[in-house]
């Protein structure tokens, strides 16, 4: 079809939804949806075989309109913070939930890799970790507490000190995506291979199961919130990389709002991470087994539950919007 024809055969709906656009003109949100989508088809087909043309701005600008209006006309229902948390940030984690996938996946195969690693050469955990806290471990396994370290600080300046770490971590996981989904996979990679040595370390001591349940104790919380931090790095990255349709910048800025939504959602889950830690896992010995279970589950299911199992219920009963 020449540009011509198909200017002349969609102009008078392009003229309608921006007149019905600039004027504010209520329309249902079937009528909205339907029209957004016939927006953004034209859009693709416009690019795809009249890049260089002004029409490709002018459907863009359209788009952008349309997208913002369907963003305002959603329902304003209680305070605004608390829309926040019940509605919009667990639709965009349902709108993301492969980012997540393929960072749970880089995160769990570099896991693996630090196991490896250190399986094949004794000496990797050294390198990874450092030799200084090598041998401390070694001294406190030889004392009988084999995670003394969690004991070494004041309680309160332990977790003011592991919140700044873990928002550290988290948000260069998630600003990362700046320069691409490459750096933010890094970032998990890294913080991965540290996790497999660290295991393999204490797989080598005869000390797993100690090991695994202490540092699951806020590493519950804090590992799976590092794993939805890339996952929102991955966002960025890939909105800059793969924009679709849209261009770069109007793809980066859905993407950001979206990701900065789930990272506001994930604050929380930072604190109680550090909390526990600076406050329980000190205490590991004391708890026993049963005990850090009894704190290792419930804090588990909490951050799996909001960001994984709660938005795909709103989903399907129509609490939350996508």
């Amino acid at each position: 079809m020449t540009e011509a024809r198909f200017i002349r055969s969609n102009k008078e709906r392009w003229e309608a939804f921006d007149h019905y656009l600039h004027h504010n003109r209520q329309l249902s949100p079937d009528e909205l949806s339907d029209l957004y989508i016939q927006i953004t088809d034209d859009l693709a087909y416009a690019r795809t075989n009249y890049p260089a043309s002004n029409l490709v701005p002018y459907l863009n600008q359209l788009a952008v309109k349309a997208h913002r209006r369907i963003y305002r006309s959603k329902k304003e229902s209680g305070s605004r913070i608390f829309r926040i948390f019940r509605q919009e940030i667990p639709a965009a984690a349902w709108r993301h939930r492969k980012q997540f996938r393929y960072a749970a996946i880089i995160f769990s195969v570099s896991i693996f890799l630090g196991f490896l690693s250190a399986w094949l050469n004794p000496q990797y955990p050294n390198q990874i970790l450092g030799d200084a806290y090598i041998q401390m471990t070694q001294q406190n396994i030889d004392k009988g507490d084999p995670m003394g370290v969690y004991r070494k600080t004041d309680a309160s300046m332990m977790f003011i000190g592991i919140f700044a770490n873990n928002i550290r971590v988290s948000f260069y996981a998630f600003i990362a995506g700046i320069l691409g989904s490459i750096p933010a996979g890094l970032i998990l990679l890294f913080n991965g291979v540290m996790v497999g040595a660290f295991l393999s370390f204490f797989i080598n001591k005869g000390l797993l199961v100690v090991a695994l349940s202490t540092i699951f104790l806020h590493g519950a919380v804090e590992l799976t919130a590092i794993v939805i931090a890339g996952g929102c790095g991955l966002l960025i990255g890939n909105s800059i990389l793969f924009p679709g349709t849209y261009s770069r910048m109007l793809s980066l800025r859905m993407a950001g709002k979206d990701a900065l939504l789930i990272m506001l959602g994930l604050s929380p889950f930072v604190l109680l991470a550090a909390f526990i830690e600076g406050y329980l896992t000190r205490h590991y010995l004391e708890l026993g087994l049963a005990g850090r279970l009894l704190v290792i589950l419930p804090s588990f299911f909490l951050v799996t539950w909001y960001f994984f199992i709660y938005p795909k219920k709103a989903i399907s009963h129509g609490t939350t919007e996508v």
